[in-house]
């Protein structure tokens, strides 16, 4: 009898582990459907997932002026007039002291060319002034056959460039509606849902939206952090151009990994042409002090309050977006991750602690 119950009893787990694979493969089928469409729908997603974050950072001021009495469309329009003008000044920070430079960063170019270039014909390279021509040669006549090439990557690259015009235009858009009529949009969701999702789904996007303002402002709070400390550094060391990499370190700290790497390697570069290889390694020992300090201690101080996500997770998500889908992957990883929390925690939370069904009063005695 004992054999028969343990026989039963295995069948029955077999049954219970073929159901939950059956239903975890139907949910794995659902998303590659989901992450298919979106994928078809790219063109329309990146502008309005754009426009999202962009509105999370836009919306305190926003909902500031709305609080003293300007009315909606007027209070959007002028945070987004405001915000346009930000962006122009942030660019015009970082373009015109460069274009200022260019002559002396052209300079130290050449001067960073000819070291490299007495360096390779001394020991132990030996690298004479024919061999180097005949290595120019060589890559000339590589290119010249790679002309074809190169001018298919050129209008892919302007494609590219007009595709993010499109995208910025249409994020702006977003954000001035969002912006004038969000606070809207909830309780009209919940009107359009049935049942029990008209009060589920805008609680979830409720979190969804708290989640994501808190992303936006902790990756500001972190590039304002590594745009003071780099600045400071780079100011100690006299390496041109403080500002305008402050500036960049700064933006940059939005695409987690992968804009560190970028600022880095500008202010590691510019130190090499204007200040010398001594002053260069000066830079990036600054720049990789800063960015541990800011890894180890700064973001997970400040992310693990705001989005509940341990600093093991936000580098898992950031390493698999970055492979899947690669800078715009490392974009989106960490408030992905973040929103899949969300929903995780609140379907928990559902399931573990069911609403108490009113109890029927007996008739009186």
């Amino acid at each position: 009898m004992s054999a028969t119950l343990n026989a039963g009893r295995t069948r029955a787990a077999l049954r219970t582990s073929a159901r939950v694979s059956g239903e975890l493969l139907l949910v794995l089928v659902a998303a590659a459907v989901v992450l298919w469409m979106l994928g078809r729908m790219w063109s329309v997603v990146w502008p309005l997932i754009i426009g999202l974050l962009l509105t999370t950072l836009t919306w305190p001021p926003t909902r500031f002026l709305r609080r003293r009495g300007l009315a909606p469309a007027l209070a959007a329009s002028l945070v987004t007039v405001v915000f346009l003008l930000v962006a122009a000044g942030t660019v015009a920070l970082i373009a015109v002291p460069v274009a200022s430079e260019s002559g002396k960063l052209a300079d130290g170019v050449v001067e960073g060319v000819q070291r490299l270039r007495e360096w390779a014909a001394g020991p132990p390279l030996n690298i004479d002034d024919a061999q180097i021509a005949g290595a120019f040669d060589t890559a000339t006549g590589r290119i010249q056959d790679s002309a074809g090439a190169i001018a298919t990557t050129a209008v892919t690259g302007v494609s590219t460039v007009f595709s993010g015009v499109v995208t910025a235009v249409l994020a702006l858009f977003l954000m001035f509606f969002f912006l004038k009529d969000g606070p809207r949009f909830l309780p009209w969701l919940g009107r359009q849902l049935p049942g029990r999702l008209a009060t589920d789904v805008p609680a979830v996007a409720a979190r969804c939206w708290d989640v994501l303002g808190s992303f936006v402002r902790s990756q500001a709070l972190v590039g304002l952090l590594d745009a003071v400390f780099i600045g400071l550094g780079l100011w100690l060391l006299d390496v041109p151009l403080v500002l305008p990499l402050a500036v960049l370190t700064f933006v940059s700290a939005f695409v987690p990994i992968v804009g560190a790497l970028f600022a880095g390697f500008v202010a590691v570069l510019i130190a090499l042409v204007s200040n010398g290889l001594t002053d260069a390694l000066l830079v990036l020992a600054v720049i990789v002090v800063v960015q541990q300090l800011e890894g180890n201690v700064f973001q997970p101080m400040i992310q693990s309050r705001g989005l509940g996500l341990h600093a093991a997770v936000v580098l898992l998500a950031v390493t698999l977006g970055g492979g899947l889908s690669g800078i715009v992957g490392s974009l989106l990883a960490v408030p992905v991750a973040a929103l899949i929390a969300v929903v995780w925690n609140y379907l928990r939370e559902q399931l573990s602690d069911p609403p108490l069904e009113p109890r029927a009063d007996g008739p009186s005695a």
